[in-house]
């Protein structure tokens, strides 16, 4: 059975061409705050306190508004920071239930009590809870701050309690591969496949607290080898298959055709890691700064544009890499994802593309 995770998690090719045609969207990605309760040394928003004049609960329900007037169909809440730490959570998940839009939380999991997960439970929201090892003193280091690792773990059986995962509830783990936790790979993806529960396993990508981290970064050839076990495992144990490419083991990340981000002060980016404003939606509406973007119009056409040694990839035209990798590693959007060991010997010039409008 092949079952990777765009079945999952992501759309259709017939799905992604129509948002195309329409210069609209599917997804949003939305950051509440960059308030948090965690100090994780791969943050890629060295997230922490809140920055000055966030959205208000006003403003995030308009944003999400137009995102649905633009055919977006789900709301990936990211908060940025800790998302259950903005006071009107509540409020943003029951005003995106109520537009019949379907949505994913992205937590740490440690706010969460029984209250709160049956709240999502009962709002049909997806949670991806950011589990990066089982050892307590591994969690806790990547996380930088002590007892991180029994919060996680409380959270996560709580959600149980309350009944995820089912048909209906998708639980998620999100784990960032990286050199303290590539050992243990293997083992939480076994853990989630038999707790019904998805893997999302992603690449580290070198920006905010990851520079100070860099003993963290693995290699593309080590990447390599810890994609290929995890298909391996789910090829032999769980009957899915799928091709191990970056930067998300069993997915391809395709958000740039039909996503952009809207952080907590209103600056529209492509995605978290390609973090170049294109406009604000306090000055300009959401549609109009993404129809005038030439970098979401770049991203949008990137399998025309990326670099020449991606064009003569064998995947050529159904992956990209990682364009968060290459452009904090080159500072161009199209340039090959320096963490991809697929990319094409093939010679050709390097990308002119940079930043900003």
């Amino acid at each position: 059975m092949s079952r990777e995770l765009d079945s999952e998690l992501g759309f259709s090719q017939e799905e992604i061409a129509e948002c195309l045609a329409r210069q609209g969207l599917l997804s949003l990605e939305l950051e509440f705050t960059r308030a948090c309760n965690l100090r994780c040394t791969y943050c890629y928003s060295s997230a922490g306190e809140a920055l000055e004049n966030e959205l208000s609960l006003d403003e995030l329900c308009a944003v999400v508004e137009h995102a649905r007037d633009l055919g977006a169909r789900r709301i990936i809440l990211l908060g940025g920071g800790e998302p259950l730490l903005f006071p009107a959570v509540r409020e943003i998940i029951r005003h995106i239930d109520a537009l019949g839009l379907s949505q994913a939380i992205f937590t740490n999991g440690i706010c969460l009590d029984t209250a709160l997960c049956r709240f999502l439970f009962e709002n049909r929201v997806t949670v991806a809870v950011k589990q990066n090892s089982f050892l307590p003193a591994v969690q806790d280091a990547l996380a930088g701050v002590r007892g991180a690792h029994a919060g996680i773990q409380r959270g996560l059986r709580l959600l149980m309690d309350a009944g995820y995962p089912d048909a209906e509830h998708r639980l998620c783990v999100q784990s960032v591969i990286c050199r303290a936790n590539r050992a243990e790979m293997g083992d939480m993806w076994v853990w989630a496949r038999e707790h019904g529960i998805t893997p999302y396993f992603e690449a580290l990508t070198d920006q905010g607290r990851a520079r100070e981290h860099p003993d963290l970064t693995l290699s593309a050839a080590e990447l390599q080898q810890v994609f290929q076990e995890l298909a391996e495992i789910d090829r032999r144990r769980f009957g899915i298959s799928w091709n191990a490419r970056p930067p998300i083991a069993g997915f391809t990340c395709r958000r740039h055709l039909y996503s952009c981000l809207v952080n907590s002060q209103g600056f529209v980016q492509p995605c978290p890691g390609v973090d170049i404003s294109v406009g604000n939606v306090r000055e300009k509406p959401l549609g109009a700064i993404l129809r005038d973007s030439r970098v979401i119009r770049d991203l949008r056409g990137i399998y025309r544009q990326i670099d020449p040694a991606c064009r003569a990839c064998r995947f050529a035209g159904t992956c990209y890499g990682c364009r968060g990798n290459a452009y904090q590693a080159t500072g161009s959007y199209l340039a090959a994802d320096p963490g991809c060991w697929l990319k094409s010997t093939v010679a050709g010039e390097a990308c002119a593309c940079g930043g900003g409008e």
